[in-house]
């Protein structure tokens, strides 16, 4: 096992390339390589392990590759750049933003409500807040996507535009997580990392039974203890016959 698993360690490679194509829905797509040759398969489970669903066509890749008996194909993603012909600003609506103040804005966790390829938008909903948050085609090709699902989770740099808020940058939530622990941003064009804001909720603490509510000792007020755990024992009542038998009232079941 360990001699077959070195060997397929020596058939990988690394190589530089673009993205062809990729069609979530098949699954697969194909990678060109910058050396020349036959194209190399992109499968969609090694897309998710760098953390994505999809990839824009012409999107700037760095692989691991392995010859099989199918052909040259892709195993592990090393790296991923937007398409060099995408805008750094691709929408009027930014025009009026200084570029470092787009790139410099914190990263939200929020999760897609629903996004139309063929119409060219779609809106999220930024953890804890209602408020839709529009996000473009072009901002998503940008980026270095394609198409979002609904339910996905993403990190988003958002602004107050003309269209309300809307979205600048769009990451795919695992590798914005990763680009945080390593203190760089991985795939965005050497822009600067900013932490991600990820929401937290109060603890509630959790009562135990058995134990008197803590509020109302700390207001001073005695807590009775209850059940088994009771410190005093309850004596036992007579019944109303042996109070009048310990009285003389019976004797031998007969009136006195």
């Amino acid at each position: 096992m360990n001699e077959m698993l070195d060997k397929q360690a020596e058939d990988r490679f690394e190589l530089d390339g673009h993205v062809k194509w990729f069609d979530p829905a098949k699954g697969f797509g194909f990678i060109v390589p910058d050396a020349g040759g036959a194209d190399i398969l992109l499968h969609a489970n090694v897309l998710r392990n760098y953390g994505q669903n999809s990839v824009a066509d012409g999107a700037r890749i760095r692989i691991q590759a392995q010859r099989t008996g199918r052909g040259t194909q892709a195993v592990e993603i090393l790296s991923l750049d937007p398409p060099p012909t995408a805008s750094a600003v691709p929408l009027a609506d930014f025009a009026e933003f200084d570029a470092e103040y787009l790139s410099s804005r914190p990263l939200e966790p929020a999760r897609i409500k629903w996004f139309d390829k063929a119409k060219g938008f779609g809106f999220a909903n930024q953890f804890g807040m209602s408020d839709d948050i529009f996000l473009h085609v072009e901002v998503l090709r940008s980026s270095g996507l394609s198409d979002l699902e609904p339910g996905e989770a993403v990190a988003l740099r958002v602004i107050q535009g003309r269209r309300g808020r809307m979205a600048t940058e769009i990451l795919p939530w695992d590798a914005a997580v990763r680009g945080a622990r390593s203190g760089a941003r991985p795939s965005m064009r050497a822009r600067r990392a900013t932490p991600i804001r990820i929401p937290t909720l109060p603890r509630t603490p959790t009562p135990r039974p058995g134990r008197p509510n803590e509020g109302a000792a700390a207001d001073g007020a005695a807590a009775r203890p209850a059940g088994r755990g009771s410190c005093r024992r309850m004596r036992a009542r007579p019944c109303h016959r042996a109070r009048r038998l310990g009285a003389g009232g019976f004797r031998g079941g007969n009136r006195g």
